[in-house]
């Protein structure tokens, strides 16, 4: 079928630039003509953020009073006590949004399911590597080339390492310290990765930690999207989590009742960390436990608050350590009472003799979940240079603040297809695809998408792929050192809404996630790659197609068995495996390093990176987008100064709302032995000051790129 009917059915500006011939492609990015670039991503500024119905509004809101919620999110998000053993959420995401750590930050690639996923290897400076290691510039990139324009170049280095997060000890379980200690009574595990001779030494994680900043977009969180956009107030899994429920009065009496709230992923990605065996907590601890813990404990009790603290400070203690009001205060002027003023028993501990839990220990998973939403809210970057007004009369209109390299910088970043991943205000695809503000009116939010993967500039056949939206494999890595949203949650059920998807077409087996997913609305429609008698009518259309309704078609069970069959060169594939969420590229310049592994050091590296084509050749590499194009040294610089272009002073200088209380959180070990647990090694720490509403002092100076930290 000649490609140039897709752009005669669909009259789409994306279409005219992706799914027409090679030729054509070729002239769009050699040309480098305005009028070929489209449309300039718009500011952040006045963009509303997704909301969550009835959390706020309706007759009976979760939250009645906002400004408390958003000071408890604030406090839990900030506080040492949470972890089992003095980890902080903000313990990895105090650097704009994200960890800059640069010892014992090293993970085996536990996610690469062979025996080097197993174990440490040599760093490419010819380190060791492995726990307490601490980081050269000259470890990046991992996968090292002789020519880092040339993807076919010798590889001089690779490793299934990744740079990620140091988190806690491996420890079981046992109790709380109520009356003496933030940390909990645990009972130390023998740790055959993460130890220095016979002691243990914190472990790390498998992927980098995404910026918390601007996540408050996005329809799903974590890498792989695991974090639901439904919160069902107790895990990570939304609706998929069958038994989750929470406590609510009524009528004098507490039932334990399911929670779907829409639109409100950031909830389930907060209440995943605090209870993970290599994040924050000891194996076994519970959610209930955590707040019977901090309930019992005045907030950030140890920590020191700037007085002029944008959330926090009209609540600090006169000696500047912790809050005088209580969590419980906190929640008690946050949430609608119905969930915390119920008496009775609400489950057990596992501890013997203990007191069974009460409705607000019970729920604390609901508080902690939505009060850290609320907070994480308000942590928007929208006064870059690149969120000034646009300079009216050119097409496309670049913002007015922008330096003229930074400008060149934009003109390259849309014109070499960067643009249709890190597209809208956010310069993320994962974000709500509300916010796109589409051509035409989809009938659905489109999270599941058919578009061309390979073909064109690449030299190969052209080959659709279905794929979740804002989800890309980029080849940064082989497909089974990691599978991203390929992967499953502890259900066994598939993460990506694709998977799901095929299955429904083949078995007619109901998604897993409450959503809905139209063919009418998809990029690449299913009847302009099978004849007619390959389709048939799609029973699966949620509303009405309208306009569109003609494109309500689907291949035939037989068919689509028999073209998954095929692999990479079928009409269908399914682009899963190795797929991970487009991150934002917001305040970039800060969050290194870059990519789900860790792996890039600097912004030069990430553009070697994409200009080449990646690293490997995935079976659901998007070659069409990502192929090898040349670009020169002056447009390189260019567009590193455009991402540049991007950073909001208020993160860079930590002033409100990214201010903050003081940290301290575990940087490396010494050679000692911990005094108080003789089975694990000295922590060492990098103590965070407290910042207050107007920012980092010239003292301290601003926050700078990850490389900076770094000794050669």
């Amino acid at each position: 079928m000649d490609n140039r009917q897709h752009f005669t059915i669909l009259s789409k500006p994306f279409f005219s630039l992706i799914l027409p011939g090679g030729v054509f492609l070729l002239t769009v990015l050699v040309s480098n003509k305005v009028s070929a670039l489209g449309n300039t991503p718009p500011s952040l500024k006045g963009v509303a953020i997704p909301v969550t119905p009835g959390l706020l509004n309706g007759k009976t809101p979760i939250v009645i009073n906002k400004t408390a919620a958003i000071a408890l999110g604030k406090a839990l998000f900030w506080d040492s006590a949470v972890g089992s053993d003095g980890m902080a959420c903000a313990s990895c995401h105090f650097h704009a949004g994200a960890d800059r750590r640069v010892t014992n930050q090293l993970e085996t690639g536990s996610l690469h399911k062979t025996a080097t996923g197993k174990t440490f290897q040599k760093t490419a400076s010819g380190g060791l590597g492995g726990v307490n290691y601490t980081l050269k510039r000259s470890d990046f990139p991992l996968y090292k080339l002789a020519d880092p324009a040339k993807k076919d170049a010798k590889v001089l280095f690779s490793t299934d390492d990744v740079v990620t997060s140091s988190g806690v000890f491996l420890n079981r379980f046992k109790g709380l310290n109520v009356n003496s200690s933030l940390v909990d009574d645990c009972i130390s595990i023998k740790d055959a990765v993460f130890h220095s001779g016979a002691v243990n030494t914190r472990q790390t994680l498998p992927r980098q930690a995404p910026s918390v900043i601007n996540a408050a977009f996005n329809f799903r969180n974590f890498w792989d999207g695991r974090a639901n956009n439904i919160f069902n107030g107790v895990s990570a899994f939304g609706a998929r989590d069958s038994k989750a429920g929470v406590w609510i009065m009524s009528n004098g009496k507490a039932r334990k009742q399911t929670l779907r709230l829409a639109n409100a992923s950031l909830a389930s990605q907060a209440v995943a960390p605090v209870l993970s065996n290599t994040e924050m907590s000891c194996a076994q601890r519970s959610f209930p436990d955590v707040g019977r813990k901090l309930l019992s404990y005045r907030p950030l009790a140890t920590q020191e608050i700037h007085a002029e603290d944008s959330v926090l400070g009209g609540l600090r203690q006169t000696s500047g350590k912790g809050l005088i009001a209580s969590y419980q205060d906190l929640i008690k002027a946050a949430f609608a009472p119905r969930y915390w003023s119920g008496n009775g028993d609400f489950g057990r501990p596992v501890a013997k003799n203990a007191q069974p839990y009460n409705q607000m220990e019970a729920n604390f998973s609901l508080f902690f979940g939505l009060a850290l939403q609320l907070y994480q809210q308000t942590l928007i970057s929208d006064q870059s240079p690149f969120d000034s007004p646009r300079v009216p009369g050119e097409n496309p209109q670049f913002p007015e603040d922008l330096t003229t390299p930074q400008a060149r910088g934009l003109r390259v970043f849309m014109s070499s297809n960067c643009i249709n991943c890190h597209k809208g205000a956010t310069l993320s695809s994962a974000a709500h695809p509300d916010l796109f503000n589409p051509a035409f009116a989809y009938t659905s939010l489109r999270l599941v998408n058919r578009k061309t993967f390979t073909g064109g500039l690449s030299g190969d056949p052209v080959v659709l792929g279905l794929m979740d939206e804002g989800y890309f494999n980029t080849s940064v890595t082989p497909d089974n050192h990691d599978l991203g949203i390929g992967g499953r949650d502890p259900f066994g059920n598939p993460l990506s809404f694709v998977q799901q998807y095929v299955q429904k077409l083949l078995t007619g087996k109901s998604l897993n996630d409450p959503i809905i997913i139209n063919s009418c609305d998809m990029d690449g429609l299913f009847l302009n790659e099978y004849v007619s008698t390959e389709l048939r009518k799609d029973p699966y259309i949620s509303g009405s197609c309208g306009t569109r309704a003609f494109y309500a078609q689907i291949p035939k069970v037989a068919v689509l068995q028999a073209e998954l069959k095929k692999g990479k060169l079928a009409r269908d594939i399914v682009a899963v495996n190795g797929a991970f969420k487009t991150p934002t590229l917001r305040n970039v310049e800060l969050t290194g390093p870059y990519m789900h592994n860790g792996s890039l050091l600097t912004l030069e590296q990430v553009v070697d990176f994409y200009f080449r084509g990646g690293n490997v050749s995935n079976a659901a590499h998007p070659a069409r987008l990502l192929t090898a194009r040349p670009i020169t040294p002056e447009d390189k610089a260019d567009l590193v100064a455009f991402l540049k272009s991007l950073t909001d002073e208020r993160v860079r200088f930590e002033r409100a709302p990214f201010d903050h209380p003081q940290l301290r959180i575990p940087h490396g070990h010494s050679t000692r032995v911990d005094p108080k647990n003789t089975k694990q090694a000295e922590d060492l720490f990098l103590t965070l000051p407290a910042i207050g509403k107007k920012g980092r002092d010239a003292k301290l100076g601003p926050l700078k790129a990850f490389e900076t930290y770094l000794k050669p």
